[in-house]
């Protein structure tokens, strides 16, 4: 490895620790303040950290790699990504800023469920923190072994010492840190992720000696690809947007866009906002971060796509396109930055991932059925534990190469968006809603989109799953559900209107 991208590197894991030695004298000594930062984070910090948490290393790695595959026919899952985030904005984020902090202060979306609709049982609260803990356990494994990949491929390292290197730094700044290291290194790592997208499309598009349309218009994929000659996809224009795809196929990568009102780590940050008074400038810095890293993330993979057509330059590995094109491109001193962006993009979603199954475990099972006289540092001290032992048990998911990792993140994305995206639409803007059809709802969401991803079913020899993406049946059998139980069965307590109104007159 070059010098130069030594330096960049080991810059970018002082600055990490640096923050996390920062957070731990500032924030850390109460539950809530680990938790969420005590409810006090700037409108910049709380929306990078959204985006940085949400993207990890698919918006670098993924999204490039299915732009240079299958050309602009991919960007739809892009454009849903998007939309679904900027309504996530309009629709979650001042109610349930609001509203958790209405509901006795939840600090953990299992915590607001369970107060939002009088769980005195603690039904709805063990049944969405097993979800929480179950899926973000996984999803915390396949980041680690995007880390642990990087740093096989780029770096000379071990498969095995990349998992160890990228999970401990992560550990470190958040088990001392908290919400708040997590929220600032994600600031910090949104930045890098968001020049770097930027940096790296521009400068290989001023490289092309023809315009990117006629290249890839005319393109032979089977070069571009360096690949067996049986798949179908290598003989589309990849300028095309509409290659190959059927309406359904366009609405099942549009369809991503459904997951966002579910997702624990990304919604989490809307509560941790200093004020809903700052909601609308928090949504115009997320949305541009995200817009634009989105797009250049589509030209990553068009424009890289180009410049090895052109060069007769074909890749085994169509993911480490921006890889490539980092190494190529510039001084190693900034490829160093700019591979530093794709650790940040996986290492800022891992400490998401982290916290929200540490919050889980400490305020929805250990304060619960542990000891529920726990002091403010007890719980603090169990959730610091529960961050090294979902990491541990994370490292050891990772070890096996052989998982499918990526159709685990896929099913989990679905997984959460509908049993929680409905939920949570539903309980914020629904007085009629009650504690049945929050479980329904919940259920049937969840039950849903493991039927359709592991049924024994087919239809003209496709799977249920390759037919539209699970996260659409399973969103709406969950909103189907969650009106249909609350109607049938006892209208919400007065105290819980009241407490539902309130919110209204707040908002309004």
């Amino acid at each position: 490895m070059e010098l130069g991208t030594i330096i960049s590197l080991a810059i970018y894991f002082i600055v990490m620790l640096g923050i996390g030695l920062y957070a731990y004298k500032q924030s850390t000594d109460d539950v809530s303040g680990y938790m969420l930062g005590g409810r006090n984070l700037s409108p910049s910090v709380a929306a990078l950290s959204a985006g940085a948490s949400d993207m990890s290393g698919w918006l670098l790695m993924g999204l490039p790699g299915a732009m240079y595959l299958f050309g602009l026919s991919k960007v739809w899952i892009a454009i849903g990504l998007v939309l679904g985030a900027w309504a996530n904005y309009f629709l979650v984020a001042p109610r349930l800023r609001v509203y958790t902090e209405k509901a006795n202060d939840a600090i953990t979306i299992p915590d607001y469920f369970a107060n939002r609709f009088a769980d005195n049982k603690n039904i709805l609260r063990v049944i969405s923190a097993i979800v929480i803990i179950v899926f973000f356990t996984l999803y915390t494994s396949s980041g680690v072994v995007a880390g642990g990949k990087l740093f096989e491929n780029s770096f000379g390292m071990s498969y095995e010492t990349g998992l160890y290197v990228t999970t401990g730094v992560v550990v470190l700044y958040t088990l001392f840190g908290g919400f708040l290291a997590v929220s600032l290194t994600d600031f910090v790592q949104g930045c890098i992720m968001f020049v770097s997208l930027l940096a790296v499309p521009l400068v290989t598009y001023t490289m092309l000696d023809q315009p990117v349309f006629e290249t890839l218009g005319n393109a032979s994929y089977d070069l571009l690809l360096a690949a067996p000659k049986d798949s179908e996809v290598h003989s589309l224009n990849m300028m095309d947007w509409f290659a190959g795809g059927s309406t359904i196929a366009i609405i099942s990568a549009m369809a991503w866009g459904l997951g966002y009102f579910g997702q624990p780590h990304i919604i989490v940050r809307f509560m941790s906002v200093r004020s809903v008074k700052v909601m609308p400038t928090m949504r115009r810095i997320g949305m541009s971060w995200m817009t634009l890293s989105a797009i250049g993330a589509v030209l990553t993979g068009l424009f890289g796509a180009a410049y090895m057509l052109e060069n007769q330059m074909p890749i085994d590995d169509k993911e480490t396109i921006f890889l490539v094109l980092a190494e190529l491109m510039f001084h190693p001193l900034i490829a160093g930055f700019l591979l530093a962006a794709i650790l940040a993009a996986i290492m800022s979603t891992i400490s998401s991932q982290l916290l929200v199954c540490s919050s889980s475990l400490t305020e929805d099972f250990y304060r619960i059925y542990v000891r529920r006289e726990a002091s403010q540092k007890e719980l603090v001290l169990i959730g610091r534990i529960s961050v090294v032992l979902v990491a541990l048990f994370a490292i050891y998911l990772a070890y096996d190469r052989d998982s499918s990792i990526l159709d685990l993140v896929s099913n989990a994305w679905a997984g959460f968006g509908a049993a929680f995206g409905p939920l949570v639409l539903f309980s914020l803007y629904w007085k009629r809603m009650n504690l049945q059809g929050a479980i329904a709802g919940m259920v049937v969401g969840a039950a849903t989109v493991l039927f359709w991803i592991y049924a024994p079913i087919s239809i003209n020899g496709q799977s249920l799953s390759s037919l539209i993406y699970e996260i659409v049946p399973g969103f709406i059998l969950s909103c189907i559900a969650i009106f249909v139980v609350s109607l049938a069965t006892k209208e919400p307590s007065e105290e819980l209107v009241a407490t539902f109104e309130e919110v209204e007159a707040e908002l309004n």
